[in-house]
């Protein structure tokens, strides 16, 4: 038996209780179900990492929790960057509701580690410093990051982003 026929013989056991534990944090039922279909399909593409004879109800609620943690961070980059009223230039203008639109879509295809240093400081107007240390990173590395996701950003915005491929060997 290999170790994901393994896993998903052992997932069946654990989605009554990912389910409950989805509909606390969202109160939504469908949102729910939408979560822990996504945990699911996270743990099994994790196959790999998941180590037999470690507790799987804690490693599947980690990767539940964290998938929903990472939802919430996106929602709210979303609103926070979401046109109001008062934005004249914006409403005025339906070129430039695209474009924004067009850079939040590009914003989620980066990894959670490019987008957040864009994010805080584009979005909420941080210094490098003020974000490196609210990220918890060195300012090198922030500054690396910030470099990397504004280059994957203006790829994917100019449309020469490629996909990534995988060395299977």
């Amino acid at each position: 038996m290999t170790l994901e026929t393994d896993l998903a013989e052992r997932l069946h056991d654990h989605v009554a209780g990912l389910r409950r534990y989805a509909l606390v944090l969202t109160r939504n039922r469908d949102l729910a179900e939408d979560l822990v279909q996504e945990c699911l399909t996270k743990a099994i593409a994790a196959a790999d990492t998941w180590k037999p004879g470690t507790d799987l109800r804690v490693w599947l609620f980690r990767i539940l929790h964290n998938t929903h943690v990472s939802e919430q961070r996106k929602r709210h980059v979303r609103r926070t960057a979401a046109l109001t009223p008062a934005d004249e230039a914006v409403e005025s203008d339906p070129t430039a509701r695209v474009e924004l639109q067009q850079v939040l879509d590009a914003l989620d295809q980066l990894p959670e580690a490019q987008r957040r240093p864009i994010v805080m400081v584009a979005v909420e107007g941080m210094s490098y410093a003020e974000a490196a240390k609210a990220l918890d990173v060195p300012l090198g590395t922030f500054y690396s990051r910030l470099g990397r996701g504004r280059e994957a950003l203006r790829r994917i915005m100019d449309g020469t982003e490629r996909p990534r491929l995988r060395l299977v060997v």
